[in-house]
């Protein structure tokens, strides 16, 4: 409140002193009078005002409060024969109609808030029901595979099996928490990366060589659709290779065998666009517009086992973004097409 006392003060001494310029200095002065005090109260109302609980009451209370001080500016001026009483009359009106259409479009605003307020608590809800699922799963297995070992139910080679089960859990519970941590650091800007001139073609060309084992186990066919004069793009090639990681691994994942996968890239209006392109199920229509954020897949993963914690895509937008690109889904008749674009190189 301090700050606001003060900032009253200073805008109230800032009108006398051009009223003295322009009126005099007795004029000055009583404008002084009028407006110190006149601010002070609003200030002191104002904090009373946000403290009280909800949306449309603070609304509604800020926008009588402005009127109101407008009205008592107008009538203290008026009795001080700074304004005529048919001045003041027809301001008052023009302010009270300001104020009525001020306050509807302060509700419009209030509506939006709420719908968004409600928006991100359902994304909170989400995130920490999709985490609890993803931590919950490794954590239960853990504990019954450490109990079986402590308790000495297995020996052996059973016992060896047991452990080697427990560090796959500790590696994705691991995996989770760094993705996380990373996506939290990525939306708030926190990482940096330096930028330069990467040929594409040659990065691409190595990153689905170095999927094609994983691709062959699930009897998924990888293949790649480059510009016979190479692709440019401005990039950091480490993080360009990991949003092409996950978008294979996730295309590769939902891609039945003897499906495809084909990485293309071709210059677009003044841009470098990828795309991986797969024959899977495609994606529902209903997650078209969140499936780039984090653990959209949660509700549908209950019966899935293949270790997937629905960040990979999340991940990939935060990296091209940060990069000065766009990434998007393209309509497929087939499967599905994730695009993303990159400056030119």
């Amino acid at each position: 409140m301090t700050r606001g006392v003060a900032y009253a003060l200073g805008v109230a001494a800032a009108g006398a002193l051009a009223t003295a310029i322009g009126h005099g200095a007795h004029n000055g002065l009583v404008v002084a009078a009028i407006l110190a005090p006149l601010g002070v109260a609003t200030v002191v109302l104002a904090h009373w005002i946000v403290r009280a609980r909800g949306l449309r009451r603070q609304f509604v209370a800020i926008a009588v409060l402005v009127v109101a001080q407008l009205a008592a500016l107008i009538a203290l001026m008026a009795a001080a024969m700074f304004v005529e009483g048919s001045d003041a009359f027809f301001t008052v009106v023009a302010a009270g109609y300001a104020a009525a259409i001020g306050l509807w479009a302060g509700r419009l605003l209030e509506h939006g808030a709420l719908e968004r307020l409600e928006a991100e608590e359902r994304a909170r809800r989400d995130l920490v029901a999709a985490v609890s699922h993803d931590l919950r799963t490794p954590i239960t297995s853990l504990r019954l595979l450490a109990e079986a070992v402590r308790d000495e139910l297995v020996d052996g080679d059973a016992r060896e099996e047991y452990l080697r089960r427990m560090g796959t859990h500790v590696h994705a519970l691991s995996a989770l928490i760094d993705d996380l941590f990373e996506l939290t650091r990525l939306e708030a800007g926190d990482i940096r990366w330096g930028l330069e001139r990467v040929a594409v073609d040659q990065l691409v060309s190595e990153t689905v060589e170095a999927m094609r084992p994983h691709a062959e186990a699930g009897a998924v066919q990888v293949a790649t659709e480059l510009p016979a004069g190479g692709a440019w793009a401005r990039t950091n090639p480490e993080q360009l290779q990991r949003v092409l990681f996950n978008l294979l691994q996730n295309a590769i994942r939902h891609t039945p065998p003897d499906g495809s996968v084909v990485v293309r890239a071709e210059p677009h209006d003044g841009a470098l666009e990828i795309e991986v392109a797969d024959t899977g199920d495609g994606i529902p229509p209903d997650e078209r517009e969140r499936v780039f954020e984090p653990f959209v897949q949660g509700r549908a993963r209950a019966a899935r086992t293949d270790g997937s914690a629905g960040l990979g895509l999340a991940i990939a937008r935060a990296i091209v973004e940060a990069q000065g690109g766009r990434i998007w889904l393209e309509d497929a008749n087939v499967g599905t097409r994730v695009r993303f674009s990159l400056p030119r190189g």
